[in-house]
């Protein structure tokens, strides 16, 4: 299964280092995170920017991206060792919003359209949005868990110019599917895993919640 960062603070950050931490934890994790990686960003223009490679996160030198309000970052554990292709690779996005995720859903009773699970996913969520991302991750994520066999994780990042939605929820496994999350100063941090190398105070991510950071300040907090 995949590892997930976001990193947001509407005054601007690098997300370099922390980018450099995210591959220390996926060259480190207990399952194989080297099917390729993608991340976004968000442009002076509030417009997402987004960066796939095939290449195993930990060995893609690139490290000059852009001072942003929100980055996100995904390094892919492909099911079965099936589809390593960089078309599988997320972010996976319609231009508005950008989509990251990690689990495994095993008999499934939906139909949308997508290469792989997570996209097909995506995509089922994206029908319910009539302005207000929230409630259709709330209505999609409900349906999808009524109408799956067993949810071994479900955990994803769905993300507009405006806010993140965030979904946590495994079957099993915590100490691999469980999200943390922590603030540095004014940055929020939620990764699948604690970044190394800062001294600072992670919380786990509640089972089977669904949550909104703002990425527009005077919303409040994730």
């Amino acid at each position: 299964m995949c590892r997930l960062l976001l990193v947001e603070n509407s005054a601007g950050i690098d997300p370099n280092p922390f980018l450099a931490r995210f591959r220390q934890v996926c060259r480190d994790s207990l399952e194989y995170q080297g099917h390729g990686w993608g991340c976004a960003w968000l442009d002076d223009a509030r417009r997402w920017q987004i960066y796939r490679s095939i290449d195993p996160v930990w060995d893609d030198p690139k490290a000059d991206f852009p001072a942003t309000s929100a980055f996100l970052a995904h390094a892919r554990s492909a099911f079965r060792d099936e589809g390593i292709v960089i078309e599988n690779n997320m972010p996976f996005s319609d231009g508005r919003s950008v989509f990251l995720f990690n689990g495994e859903l095993q008999g499934v009773r939906v139909r949308s359209e997508g290469r792989i699970g997570a996209e097909k996913i995506y995509n089922f969520i994206r029908r319910f949005d009539k302005g207000d991302l929230a409630t259709a991750v709330q209505k999609g994520v409900d349906i999808i868990a009524g109408r799956t066999r067993y949810i071994r994780a479900m955990n994803f990042l769905l993300a507009t110019p405006q806010a993140v939605q965030v979904c946590s929820w495994f079957g099993e496994y915590p100490e691999y599917f469980q999200m943390r999350r922590t603030q540095d100063g004014t940055t929020g941090i939620i990764c699948s895993d604690p970044l190394p190398g800062a001294d600072l105070t992670w919380e786990k991510v509640p089972n089977r919640w669904l949550g909104t950071v703002p990425l527009v300040r005077n919303a409040g907090n994730c």
